[in-house]
């Protein structure tokens, strides 16, 4: 028995389970049932009203869960007379493994340091405890939309110039629609199986092996995308050499080629500077305001290359756009599914819509949440790429970033161009935390699953952190093309995580709870993300056979 608890205590609770939770409590972290490994104290006035319920182990880290207790049947400690009032001791059971996903305010979910007192030892130290009462919708909103639009929209535009204008963005809002489709089943199928991670929903449904194959996929997209945000933001400050010219980067176009803003050294700083103090931050709420930030950026970025689409459409230097793609051959319809792995990266969200939800102040929000996001970002999407597609035509290359390194014949054209470039890669610096918060849980899920969490071990978090990131730093001065590393992951990882592993959840249909429609339009999400994948995939190797093999002159 811990010695922090009264005689008394020990006497009456002699033969209850009661005793094992009280030890186990003393004897580690008491924390909240949540994958995002959220940690905050525990306000002892507030903990006067909680019973601990049952000890379990949770997506490997070992936890305790709590719960408000309302119902006189449930025992309660008065922490002023060092007793227990019990009621009815028999109502006491030991909870399942799962932890109930109650629908109600987390203002109460809490935690405390292992090494903090249960009880402030005077009134001053309670002052200390800083309460988290849970995120508010609109920083819920910023947080998701950030995750959505990063380095996706930039190769939008390069989509419109495949599909032509319409069927372009016809296909960005159907895609929206089914990625609502695909978080709202995953949603519904996490509530029925009280899972609090994709994570747990895949275990729920397929076991240990459903788990570690969304765990791969997650770090295989999330690698894949922040290599690309490195990438972009290496070509936006260092230049970029494509087919032999050269494109100057906003650096290099301000003081001329010196080898402090070569392409490495500058990535190097922006890693050190930026990307490793924000990845530090162990709770996802906590870039709520980096992400505000990094939306109004993402809005600025837009609303520039807008102003000078219109401006040069007054003045009739902007020709009329394909509106539909040209087919010829087999060949080139084909290659019209290459852009379905680019749309769907774009929209890819669903690995951080439960540690969102964990830290809603109010779950029943999440599905307004991710509404309002995939509305805002769909709008954002359809007018990035129907300005920037307007504005460069058929020269519209990959990366829309790179067409800003000339002048566009427009008055003040090289300081907007540098306004546009230097406020999206500052977008996307922004945006590389709140990617990488779930690909660092991930990969410690994978490599230590009997480990504790992740936040109460500053060793093993550290060493992760700076594992990801040199190895996101070496991928950036390795890779050429974004559009390489989207065709990549968005035909792997992406599909699996964005419409095939929700669609399987819902086909399985454990708790019986998915509608006929339902099913139809998960059937249709895995023949389309098999299929255009695989078409994907044979037209890139095909264009690189051509491009590679020998003439035929």
């Amino acid at each position: 028995m811990h010695s922090g608890f009264p005689t008394n205590i020990k006497e009456s609770l002699s033969n209850s389970f009661l005793v094992l939770h009280v030890c186990f409590v003393t004897s580690h972290t008491l924390t909240t049932k949540t994958d995002s490994d959220t940690d905050g104290c525990l306000n002892s006035s507030r903990f006067r009203n909680y019973c601990i319920v049952r000890p379990y182990i949770i997506n490997n880290p070992l936890d305790i869960s709590i719960t408000d207790i309302s119902s006189p049947h449930l025992p309660k400690f008065d922490f002023y007379h060092n007793t227990f009032n019990f009621f009815d001791s028999s109502k006491m059971t030991i909870g399942s493994r799962k932890a109930a996903k109650e629908t109600r305010s987390r203002n109460n979910n809490q935690t405390v340091d292992e090494k903090s007192p249960l009880l402030p030892t005077i009134k001053g130290e309670e002052a200390g405890f800083e309460e988290f009462n849970g995120a508010s919708f609109t920083g819920a909103v910023f947080n998701l939309s950030t995750t959505i639009v990063g380095a996706g929209i930039m190769a939008l535009p390069a989509t419109m110039k495949i599909l032509g204008l319409i069927p372009g963005i016809a296909l960005i809002i159907f895609m929206a629609y089914l990625t609502d489709v695909s978080i709202d089943l995953l949603i519904r199928f996490s509530r029925a199986g009280r899972s609090v991670s994709y994570g747990g929903a895949m275990d729920d449904a397929f076991g240990r092996v459903g788990r570690i194959l969304l765990q791969v996929c997650v770090l295989v997209n999330n690698i894949g995308v922040l290599v690309v945000y490195m990438i972009i933001i290496g070509d936006v400050l260092s230049g970029t050499t494509s087919d032999g010219v050269h494109h100057a980067g906003v650096l290099q176009g301000w003081f001329g080629e010196h080898w402090w803003n070569g392409r490495f050294f500058v990535l190097l700083v922006t890693t050190l500077g930026i990307f490793a103090p924000l990845a530090s931050l162990k709770r996802i709420d906590s870039l709520s305001y980096t992400s505000a930030l990094s939306v109004a950026l993402a809005v600025v970025f837009l609303v520039i290359t807008a102003a000078i689409t219109i401006y040069k459409l007054i003045a009739g230097s902007i020709m009329m756009p394909k509106l539909f793609p040209d087919i010829v051959d087999l060949t080139s319809a084909f290659n019209l599914f290459t852009v379905v792995p680019v749309l769907v990266t774009a929209y890819i969200c669903h690995y951080n819509v439960h540690s969102i939800d964990n830290e809603l102040e109010d779950n029943t929000k999440i599905k307004s949440v991710v509404r309002t996001s995939l509305i805002l970002c769909s709008s954002v999407y359809v007018m990035t790429s129907l300005f920037g597609f307007l504005l460069f035509g058929d020269g519209t290359l990959d990366d829309v970033l790179a067409n800003f390194d000339t002048h566009l014949g427009i008055p003040y054209s090289l300081l907007l161009n540098d306004a546009v470039r230097v406020s999206y890669a500052a977008h996307l610096m922004l945006v590389f935390p709140i990617v990488f918060f779930p690909l660092r849980l991930n990969l410690d899920g994978l490599l230590f699953p009997h480990k504790g969490p992740l936040v109460s071990d500053n060793l093993r978090f550290a060493a992760i952190t700076i594992s990801l990131i040199g190895l996101i730093f070496l991928g950036a001065n390795f890779i050429p093309s974004i559009w390489d590393a989207f065709q990549f992951t968005g035909a792997t990882a992406a599909v699996c995580i964005g419409f095939i592993f929700p669609s399987a959840i819902t086909l399985g249909n454990r708790y019986g709870i998915a509608t006929k429609w339902d099913k139809i339009l998960c059937v249709f999400m895995i023949v389309l993300a098999v299929f255009s994948n695989v078409v994907a995939v044979y037209s890139d190797a095909l264009a690189l056979i051509k491009k590679n093999g020998p003439s035929t002159e």
